[in-house]
């Protein structure tokens, strides 16, 4: 040991470098993860997967596509359009994705091949706002893309696939942007309703009257305008509007929540049957208690939506430093009891539902636990892979009262039904809470 001089102060002047950190193999798996060039193969593998069973089922999953494109075909060559000229089942901005394909193709095929392109796009741009503008948005891409291989490729078969990416980055723009998440979310609710439940989401989350009117109506308003104004200056008239009636002749479809009791009687009553309505191409339980079930559905789902909306409203309320959490909850609540409440049961309804679970995983900052969105994650996937064996594996099987068919789509649909009882519970635990002072937000 070499002698310290009597003026030597013994101490170190400067501390000890700390030791290097060891990389676990937790920490190793996690960055590999967030990889973007793994997780840019990990969204070409998915997608390629999907488009590869689309093509392997054909019109089983491009059947609505084919129809989509007669629309924009008849319109080209006779003039004739979708709302301007005739009352349709989708709103009036659906025909921005409908007509997009047919504009730069002349076949069935190539307008196919174009759809699908267009869907792969929108999804890999929601994709990167999630990875990019999220704290754990690695996490949230990953779950997103075992969400979309559970489903199935009949999310690239439908208009579905267009408002799915919309739902999933206006969720992501809703913590500092709600205007423009508001305005986005507003253009897919014209394309199909399901957006408009984001846009419920964060009306009942906002602060006061003035946030309100700034985040939510005044964006909202803007682009309704544009979208009615367009459809009038068309030549649309009241047709403009006329989706908002076009679901009342319908009865309870076959694979709606609400079937479910049809579908499983008929294990004991030859009576319950299912028939095709070849006006709208879907199949529907017949007799009168489908058609009364069908009619009081009407207005439970305006009853869930508004009872969801005071839940969210009352627990924002008491709780405004969790109103992002709250908007995601009622978010994913709302979009599932558009599900559950609905005489409508398609399967790729499905894709709506999975956007606030991604978000939700991507947006819980990092060193905060995850354990509350592991569950209904992992539930939303089990969800997706029933609905893709009922739709397209067996779907004939299930139409034919093959028992275990029955079983497989009455498991899926309870799994719903408690996925939305879950969502609207922890709304009601966060507001139970104790109360907080308001504090203050700076202005989006």
């Amino acid at each position: 040991m070499f002698p310290v001089p009597d003026d030597a102060d013994p101490r170190p002047t400067h501390p000890p470098d700390p030791a290097p950190p060891v990389a676990t193999e937790a920490d190793r798996g996690g960055r590999l993860l967030a990889s973007p060039w793994l997780l840019t193969l990990a969204f070409v593998v998915v997608h390629a997967r999907l488009v590869h069973e689309a093509i392997t089922w054909q019109n089983t999953i491009f059947g609505d596509v084919t129809l989509y494109e007669w629309w924009a075909r008849h319109g080209q060559s006779v003039g004739e359009w979708p709302v301007l000229d005739y009352e349709w089942v989708y709103p009036a901005g659906a025909l921005v994705p409908v007509v997009l394909p047919a504009v730069f193709t002349d076949s069935v095929v190539g307008y196919q091949i174009l759809w699908t392109a267009m869907i792969v796009a929108l999804d890999a741009v929601a994709t990167i706002v999630l990875v990019r503008a999220t704290p754990r948005g690695a996490l949230g891409a990953w779950w997103w893309l075992v969400f979309l291989l559970a489903l199935g490729p009949i999310f690239l078969g439908r208009l579905d696939g267009v408002v799915a990416p919309l739902i999933l980055v206006a969720l992501v723009l809703a913590l500092r942007h709600p205007r423009v998440a508001t305005a986005i979310a507003t253009a897919g609710a014209w394309i199909k309703i399901a957006p408009g439940a984001v846009v419920v989401a964060i009306a009942a989350t906002r602060r006061d009257l003035r946030d309100l009117l700034r985040a939510v109506v005044v964006p909202g308003a803007i682009v309704s305008v544009v979208v009615v104004g367009l459809a009038l200056a068309g030549g649309a008239g009241t047709r403009a509007l006329s989706v908002f009636g076009q679901q009342s002749a319908r009865t309870l479809q076959a694979e709606s929540v609400a079937g479910t009791w049809f579908s499983m009687s008929r294990w004991w009553d030859p009576s319950v049957t299912i028939e095709y309505n070849d006006e709208i191409f879907t199949y529907e339980f017949t007799g009168d208690s489908a058609r009364a079930v069908a009619d009081a559905l009407d207005w439970l789902l305006v009853l869930a939506v508004l009872a969801i909306a005071a839940v969210t409203w009352w627990s924002a309320r008491r709780r405004p430093t969790q109103r992002y959490e709250l908007t995601l909850l009622s978010a994913a609540a709302l979009l599932v009891a558009l599900i559950v409440f609905n005489k409508v049961g398609s399967p790729q309804f499905i894709a709506w539902i999975g956007p606030p679970v991604a978000v939700a995983l991507a947006a819980v900052p990092a060193g905060r636990p995850l354990r509350w969105w592991w569950p209904p994650a992992l539930g939303m996937v089990l969800v997706a892979y029933g609905t893709y064996l009922v739709y397209p594996v067996a779907y004939g099987p299930f139409l034919n009262g093959e028992s275990w068919m029955i079983v497989v789509e009455a498991l899926r649909n309870l799994a719903l039904v408690a996925l939305m009882i879950g969502a609207v519970a922890r709304i009601v635990r966060v507001g139970l809470l104790a109360p907080e002072r308001p504090v203050a937000e700076p202005a989006p």
